[in-house]
């Protein structure tokens, strides 16, 4: 299921490296290498990506493949730049429902340094006849 997911996605590009998978906790992480800023950061939607992946992914296994998951809302709160090594996002649900999921995440740099946490809401629905 997680190569099937990858195909034609953003999350090649990403670097994206699954460390930790399942409906009750999703652990990943990216390369700060490749997805930073023209300043040499982070960039703050490599972030995001991480983070709506982990809460999109864990909601997909809650509910069941057959099921359509997607964003409507994502927050995040940059909190520390990083300039190398990977961040690793740990995501959590905090609602898995019938229509709605909400999940919170926490980023943190190699030395486990908070840098960013989020919060995403996603909406599941009835794949189309």
């Amino acid at each position: 299921m997680i190569d099937e997911g990858r195909a034609g996605t953003m999350l090649p590009a990403l670097g994206l490296e699954y460390i930790e998978v399942g409906p009750d906790r999703m652990v990943a992480r990216v390369p700060v290498q490749r997805n930073t800023q023209p300043y040499g950061l982070l960039h703050g939607g490599a972030t995001a990506a991480l983070i709506e992946t982990l809460g999109s992914f864990g909601t997909a296994i809650a509910v069941g493949a057959d099921r359509i998951v997607t964003g409507i809302e994502l927050n995040v709160n940059h909190l520390k730049s990083v300039r190398e090594g990977h961040i690793t996002g740990t995501a959590t649900p905090l609602h898995v429902g019938r229509t709605t999921a909400v999940w919170e995440a926490k980023v943190r740099d190699d030395e486990g340094r908070l840098v960013a946490a989020g919060r995403l809401t996603l909406v599941i629905r009835e794949p189309s006849p």
